[in-house]
């Protein structure tokens, strides 16, 4: 075996044995500073060992993957280093309560495990790449005796329906952090949150735009602190960079097959003229199996009806309706279904591109997760808007559990949530998928993503979004 061989294997083994001794559930093991750290300051000289990075990881095992991946690089990184050992925690494997991935449920048990020992928190993605050498250069600079709230800022152009119009006379006053960046948090304000978040009611039971309500939560309507920006919190790679992001869209391989995806469009007869033209003009050519479903059969379209009445909101006994369809023999036998509104814009390259790193022989669903009640024990659900993904395991076990609409006008998207959580189906995030339009989001966090939905026709040219944000100039072969 060669020397280059032997070093790496002998690596690799400290980081497992690293990785082993930081897990969530080990005692706290003390572990030496070490002799020369990195440039001092006037404020500090923490080391690593000092330091809890939480990776924001998910419960599905492509997710879980992903994040057990990037805990081995950090310890890996750490033990060449020699500036003392982080602890590296997978957020879902924190506790057993899946609504720990909003964060404020989760800070009581991360003050109460490393709030005697650690000194700063920082929050990564699966995705985001961390240069622990330029990070403790960056904490160094900071009193770790005052509450701080650091990270990459983002702030809205215009006011935004998804943050409740918050800010409107100036949306560009208040800055959330880029999760894609990491966001860090020290520990007086870690403790002095998780002691608040024990004793006191959120103004609202909704989880829509994480990184934003956090924000808003830890500012407290100007009695707490105000994000502080960090040039080295990037997303893009640079010299000076602790922290850098790769992608929301990974290659996974060749894009899923067109005919493994089912396409379910839910319609009704006052929109045929006027949104499901629209979906024809866009994005219903990358489709191979798509059906419109209806409160009437249309033939022009042609709509399906499936004799469930319209109603102004909810649509759960519509989308039951189609669970059911799905797994008949009355339409095409394939492993995804995709339900959309009839004025949500899709990129299906994108998609199909994406799902190749699930595996559709899991329970799988897919989308932008909202939560609700999440600090009291509520329920996380992938918001309908932008897209509802469901493997056709999981459409099995919906089907078959029993689990059903309380009304026809019941909220589709969060009894789906409700039930799926009852039978211990992971609910999985991706940021690529939106419930209102570009617009409602922050321009400079959308523009390095490769959205794949985007929700509503409100005061946009549709067909010129869908161009914009979401047709591939030079799409791949398709399958």
């Amino acid at each position: 075996m060669s020397h280059h061989n032997v070093v790496n294997g002998c690596k690799m083994v400290a980081a497992l044995l690293l990785w082993l001794g930081s897990s969530a559930g080990d005692k706290h093991t003390e572990y030496p500073h070490a002799a020369e750290p990195l440039e001092r300051t006037a404020h500090n000289s923490v080391g690593l060992d000092e330091v809890v990075l939480v990776i924001q990881s998910q419960r599905n095992s492509y997710h879980t993957r992903r994040g057990g991946q990037s805990k081995l690089e950090i310890l890996q990184q750490a033990t060449e280093l020699g500036q003392g050992v982080p602890i590296v925690l997978l957020l879902h494997e924190l506790s057993e309560y899946e609504g720990d991935w909003s964060i404020l449920p989760a800070l009581p048990l991360l003050s109460a495990t490393y709030g005697r020992t650690a000194s700063w928190f920082v929050f990564i993605e699966e995705e985001t790449r961390v240069s622990l050498p330029a990070l403790l250069h960056v904490l160094h600079r900071y009193p770790v005796q005052e509450e701080l709230f650091l990270g990459k800022p983002l702030h809205d152009n215009d006011a935004s329906i998804i943050h409740h119009y918050a800010f409107s006379e100036d949306p560009s006053s208040f800055s959330y952090p880029d999760p894609a960046a990491g966001w860090t948090l020290s520990k007086p304000l870690l403790q002095r949150l998780a002691e608040r978040i024990q004793h006191e009611r959120l103004k609202s039971d909704f989880t829509i735009d994480l990184k934003h309500e956090i924000a808003l939560y830890i500012w407290e309507e100007g009695n707490g602190p105000k994000l502080t920006a960090v040039p080295e919190f990037c997303t893009e790679t640079g010299d000076f960079c602790a922290t850098t992001f790769t992608t929301y869209l990974p290659n996974c391989g060749d894009p899923v097959s067109k005919k493994d995806v089912f396409v379910a469009v839910k319609t009704c007869q006052k929109f045929h003229s006027e949104r499901v033209p629209v979906v024809k003009a866009t994005w219903e050519k990358d489709a191979e199996f798509l059906e419109y479903y209806s409160d009437v059969t249309d033939a022009s379209i042609p709509t399906i009806s499936l004799g469930v009445p319209n109603t102004e909101r909810g649509h759960c006994g519509k989308t039951f309706a189609i669970l059911r369809r799905f797994l008949s023999r009355a339409v095409p036998k394939a492993g995804w279904l995709l339900i959309v509104d009839d004025d949500t814009l899709i990129s299906l390259p994108r998609l199909r591109r994406l799902l190749r790193c699930y595996d559709p022989k899991e329970a799988v669903s897919l989308g932008e997760k909202y939560g609700y009640g999440l600090v009291q024990n509520g329920y996380s659900y992938i918001t309908g808007g932008g897209g509802i993904v469901l493997s056709r395991v999981a459409v099995s076990r919906l089907v078959s559990s029993g689990c059903s609409c309380y009304s026809d006008d019941a909220p589709d998207d969060m009894v789906l949530g409700r039930c799926l959580t009852s039978l211990g189906v992971p609910i999985t995030h991706s940021p690529l998928f939106h419930q209102a339009r570009p617009d409602d989001y922050s321009e400079k966090m959308v523009s390095l993503q490769q959205p794949i939905s985007f929700h509503k026709h409100w005061n946009i040219d549709p067909v010129a979004v869908y161009k914009h944000w979401l047709q591939d100039a030079h799409p791949r072969d398709e399958l």
